[in-house]
């Protein structure tokens, strides 16, 4: 997630996705949209925290931040996006059928559409 643009970005990903893997996507989705982040807030998730994935962001020059647990400024954001996302994601597999998968380009688009409060506009 931007924090100053509260815009997001949405990857599918398996659970046995390894870091290469989770690396791959996010340079095609991100880094070549945006280049590379000067620094990343991440969840404690071992494919995160792994030995190839610090090299890969040593690498490419960017600080990871892994969250703490009860600390509001990178919990509360991403845990209300996430909810924000499977909520979106639930009625469009209900409503449309289909693999929630099928849907998250959509949902990405039409999260990224959204009005955001704290910032006055759309990420968009």
């Amino acid at each position: 997630m931007y924090a100053c643009f509260k815009s997001a970005y949405f990857l599918a990903i398996k659970k046995t996705d390894g870091a290469a893997v989770l690396a791959r996507k996010f340079v095609r989705k991100i880094v070549r949209l945006h280049g590379v982040p000067a620094s990343i807030v991440s969840g404690r998730d071992p494919r995160f925290t792994s030995e190839f994935w610090r090299a890969f962001q040593g690498e490419m020059g960017t600080k990871v931040h892994l969250s703490t647990a009860n600390h509001p400024q990178t919990d509360g954001q991403s845990e209300r996006t996430i909810q924000t996302l499977e909520d979106l994601l639930r009625m469009c597999v209900l409503d449309w059928g289909g693999h929630w998968a099928d849907h998250l380009s959509l949902v990405e688009f039409a999260y990224n559409n959204s009005f955001q409060a704290s910032i006055g506009m759309t990420p968009f």
